[in-house]
């Protein structure tokens, strides 16, 4: 079996050189590779040991109250105890004021070493942005320092049975109860819905307080502690879903039965509101979807080296790692891996530095998409590459795969990103999120004066005339995404290659960014046969 190992020199390149965080205002290299260190032994010797244990032994449900697997208290209490929950809350509730770039690595070294710990800690930030966001400064007092000291732990409550993607259907009621709202419904998929790390979790819930016929416009955003004044608030678990992987990640079925909750932000504007944490965990599944990646890739290499099989040109034993075909995996995992890496630090960088909001709205959903599938891509071929080991649980490639899956499916799932981007996203004011895609893709050909990247531009220019003049563009929106896709991660590589020299291991970026650029994609193909 193959411990985790932090990628962590990796995680620091693509930030700091490749995604441009060394220009931001506040940024510290030394810091950040401090933080990221630190983080990194944590996860290491602590958090990741928890991993398969608890993929083997799940949650269960007792008296109405999950409980974690063995070593997940003592893991989370080590995670408090460092002050890792409120990374980037600000310093004036108790957090540590780190920017979102810095907890990017943090993040994506959490998921790497156990998912479903992750799962359950990682919706803590995005609800500390929420509240800062649409909060009153009562609640902001009331719930960011728990929620930053690690005594909460937070989930969001969206999906309802018969109301999965369409929230214009959402059931649950809210109705005013003097200062506070009391909530009825149920919800399910909720990720963390009740967990016994914390002895109180803090509830997001977007619930009705219009009219059905008022579709998202009656819907507002509510926070429903599961204890209230020292009693337990009449939220209860019904059900811990049986899932495919994330085991140890509770999620689970909830009732709401006149429970008390507090409004956030206007009656009406819970959709804005809950978008705040939305957007926070859509970049944050596409870093899941890169730490899978590069665990599938970590396995794969480690195994190749070690596995004899067969014999080499002087006719005596080699590694498979000397074997043309796994070369090519263990190549095509590498280069998924840092160029979603890029694709999501700059997108982050971006948002940070917050004068190209356009763009930022316009590559997370590409993003989300094109990391979630490409740690299952990853994971699959790791399955490969140890052939018959691969397969089974000893080597820890099948959990791997297991537990990326859902990437691709939770915050949306990909096709609707896909139909989002092939509509509104080219759509909108005109298309001003399309247009700073384009020229940020052009700026990255006329720099690196790379005609592959120019020509796949102008494919993609050609693409979205195409996609706009369609009666029904979500009949091509899946090809468009793939096509998207593709010519973000060739910018990507672009901008890896040109800053190989700063990499620990500069021969292996200029060979990955050289396969990279000669690789023939099908989607590429596709459209350029289509439009000419």
């Amino acid at each position: 079996m193959r411990s985790y190992h932090a990628p962590t020199d990796d995680i620091l390149f693509s930030l700091e050189h490749v995604a441009g965080a060394g220009d931001l205002a506040d940024w510290d290299t030394e810091l950040t590779r401090e933080v990221a260190g630190h983080f990194a032994q944590l996860a290491e010797g602590v958090i990741a040991p928890t991993d398969e244990e608890g993929d083997i032994d799940g949650c269960k449900l007792v008296d109405g109250r999950v409980r974690m697997p063995k070593g997940f208290r003592g893991a989370y209490a080590q995670i408090v105890e460092g002050g890792w929950q409120g990374l980037t809350a600000p310093e004036a509730y108790g957090g540590q004021g780190i920017s979102g770039v810095v907890s990017a690595a943090v993040s994506e070294i959490f998921s790497g070493a156990n998912h479903s710990l992750q799962m359950i800690t990682g919706l803590v930030p995005g609800a500390i942005s929420t509240i800062l966001a649409f909060g009153s400064e009562a609640q902001k007092d009331k719930y960011i320092p728990f929620l930053a000291e690690g005594v909460w732990l937070s989930t969001m409550c969206l999906t309802e049975p018969g109301s999965g993607s369409d929230l214009s259907s959402i059931r649950t009621k809210a109705v005013q109860n003097g200062d506070l709202w009391s909530i009825n419904g149920e919800k399910i998929f909720i990720s963390g819905g009740d967990q016994d790390l914390t002895d109180d979790t803090l509830h997001l819930v977007l619930a009705r307080t219009g009219e059905t016929s008022d579709g998202v416009r009656g819907l507002s955003l509510f926070l429903c502690p599961s204890v209230v004044d020292d009693e337990r608030n009449s939220v209860n678990v019904v059900r811990i879903e049986e899932k495919m992987g994330l085991h140890a990640s509770p999620t689970c079925q909830m009732v709401f039965d006149n429970a008390k909750a507090e409004l956030i932000g206007e009656i009406g504007q819970g959709l804005i509101a809950m978008f705040t944490m939305m957007n926070h965990a859509r970049l944050d599944v596409a870093l899941q979807g890169v730490a899978h990646a590069a665990r599938a890739t970590d396995i794969s290499r480690s195994y190749a080296a070690d596995r004899i099989q067969g014999k080499g040109k002087n006719g005596q034993p080699v590694a498979i790692d000397q074997h043309p075909d796994v070369i090519r995996m263990v190549d095509e995992q590498d280069a998924l891996t840092l160029g979603g890496r890029a694709m999501s630090h700059i997108a982050l960088v971006e948002l940070e530095k917050g004068s190209n909001p356009d763009l930022v709205e316009f590559l997370t959903p590409i993003c989300k998409a094109f990391c979630s599938d490409a740690g299952t891509h990853a994971a699959d071929l790791s399955i490969q590459v140890l052939g018959g080991y691969g397969y089974l649980q000893e080597y820890r490639a099948e959990q791997n795969y297991r537990d990326a899956r859902i990437c691709s499916i939770y915050e949306g799932t990909n096709g609707i990103h896909a139909i989002s981007l092939a509509t509104r996203l080219l759509t909108y004011k005109q298309g001003v999120a399309a247009d700073a895609f384009a020229r940020f893709v052009e700026a990255e050909a006329a720099a690196s004066k790379e005609d592959h990247l120019s020509d796949a531009l102008e494919t993609w220019r050609k693409a979205r005339q195409q996609i706009c003049n369609l009666e029904n563009p979500a009949a091509a929106a899946h090809s468009f995404l793939q096509l998207t896709s593709e010519v973000l991660f060739q910018a990507a590589w672009v901008r890896i290659a040109s800053v190989a020299d700063r990499a620990d291991n500069p021969d292996r970026i200029h060979r990955l960014a050289q396969t990279v650029k000669q690789r023939s994609d099908p989607t590429i193909q596709f459209w350029s046969r289509m439009l000419n």
